[in-house]
């Protein structure tokens, strides 16, 4: 199949790419800056130019703190961006996939959340990728939208400066005392066990709103200290309840999703404790400095 790749560069995209890559499929690789998804008429351009089979988009304004100051930024990348490849899909008769969060739901319900949980979002960002969801799904005729957690990728994220691994690993490689969050629970997710399970969704057919996050659960507290066990490291880590972090956006208390939908199609990922390790071997192949991945 052809896909075009829309952040092909970004620490999801570039595992997409290589999956992608992998299996024979013509890619059409694209960065943030070479399309701003938020120019209807660039997404046009390009969707004529490229002629793909799959457009597979991972743009995305996702810093949660700066989103609940710069509101409108937010809804217009997550969500009017997502609509301008709705329809240009529908146009054209391509298949879309785009990425969304646990952060439509509020974290108050007691166990993994189902595709059909109504969303509540406590944040901007949440609400923003609330409305992107409903977008596509209103203006796309095929179209996977894919929720996801916890994201990290050898590639880093560009827009947060690393992730969640890397910031973890530097800080304890500097000696400082570390405070992690044990009231909030999630499953991290490895983003090359993501794209792997995005291609197997995308060959199915079976359109429509799906959760695909590593199998498990677990706080931010427990994956900080289970990080700090693979790499080696003594770390001075210590839990700490999320009220003692000033911040101006609220995070779900629970993130976690049920892979139920996806399963029954049989489609697997594996758990939030067998990936880390192969992320840690992953990134030591590449020899990548800590902080920079």
């Amino acid at each position: 199949m052809k896909v075009l790749l829309i952040g092909a560069n970004g620490q999801l995209g570039s595992d997409l790419l290589k999956v992608l890559q992998a299996a024979g499929d013509a890619v059409v690789p694209l960065t943030h800056a070479q399309l701003d998804v938020c120019s209807e008429e660039r997404v046009a351009e390009v969707m004529a130019e490229a002629k793909p089979d799959v457009v597979i988009s991972t743009a995305a304004y996702h810093r949660v703190e700066e989103c609940e100051i710069r509101a409108a930024l937010a809804f217009q990348v997550n969500g009017i961006g997502a609509m301008n490849l709705a329809r240009a899909c529908h146009r054209s008769g391509a298949a879309l996939v785009n990425f969304s969060t646990d952060y439509v739901f509020d974290g108050k319900k007691n166990g993994a959340y189902e595709e059909t949980d109504r969303p509540s979002p406590l944040s901007v960002y949440g609400a923003s990728k609330v409305l992107g969801e409903h977008l596509v799904a209103a203006y796309a005729d095929r179209y996977f939208v894919i929720r996801t957690c916890g994201l990290y990728g050898v590639a880093g994220s560009s827009g947060k400066g690393g992730n969640f691994v890397e910031t973890m690993l530097k800080k304890a490689m500097a000696g400082d005392a570390i405070r992690v969050v044990d009231d909030q629970v999630l499953t991290p997710t490895y983003t090359a066990d993501l794209a792997k399970a995005t291609r197997q969704l995308i060959l199915t057919g079976n359109y429509g709103l799906y959760h695909i996050s590593s199998e498990g659960q677990c706080s931010w507290y427990d994956f900080t200290r289970y990080i700090f066990e693979r790499a080696g490291l003594d770390a001075k880590l210590s839990p700490v309840n999320s009220s003692e972090f000033a911040s101006p956006v609220k995070r779900p208390a629970n993130s976690v999703l049920s892979k139920a939908k996806l399963r029954a199609l049989g489609i697997s990922i594996p758990s939030w404790k067998d990936a880390l390790p192969r992320y840690l071997e992953e990134r030591s192949r590449k020899s990548a400095p800590v902080g920079v991945s």
